[in-house]
């Protein structure tokens, strides 16, 4: 099997069954976005405990590329600070630009062949634009510390 074949599964895998799929009764913080190019939106709630994830859930509706990027996403950033979290959004804008980085949560690295469709690169950075929205919502000087600004690619 080669690694393209390897990385669609990987995203069809988490588009037919979504982990974290949802909506929390207690989060601390829910953001909703859209991309109006093509209609995807989400909704992300996060639950934040002593500035660490510790529980992300995701509502919506897109693409095969925007749900399962969201639902990597919650997965990934589950047990984070919430500078850890803005680190990873910031690894993942990276890789939509093409660069080479690895994540920790391995799956997410099955979306980098998505920066060579410039127009499905708002559909797979749509949940990362929630949660940088949505954590420095919770922390407003986190925005001092994160490199990249609030750069939504």
């Amino acid at each position: 099997m080669q690694l393209d074949d390897l990385y669609r599964r990987v995203i069809m895998d988490h588009y037919k069954k979504p982990h974290n799929q949802g909506q929390m009764e207690d989060g601390s913080v829910s953001v909703d976005l859209n991309n109006p190019t093509c209609g995807d939106r989400i909704s992300l709630q996060l639950r934040v405990v002593e500035n660490v994830v510790t529980n992300a859930k995701f509502s919506g509706e897109g693409c095969s590329i925007s749900m399962s990027s969201a639902s990597m996403m919650t997965d990934a950033i589950k047990g984070k600070s919430l500078q850890e979290a803005l680190a990873l959004a910031d690894g993942f804008s990276r890789l939509m630009r093409g660069e080479a980085v690895e994540f920790e949560y391995e799956d997410i690295e099955a979306l980098s062949g998505v920066n060579k469709f410039p127009a499905r690169i708002k559909c797979a950075t749509l949940a990362w634009n929630a949660l940088k929205k949505s954590v420095l919502q919770l922390n407003p000087e986190a925005a001092s510390s994160y490199g990249s600004g609030s750069n939504d690619n």
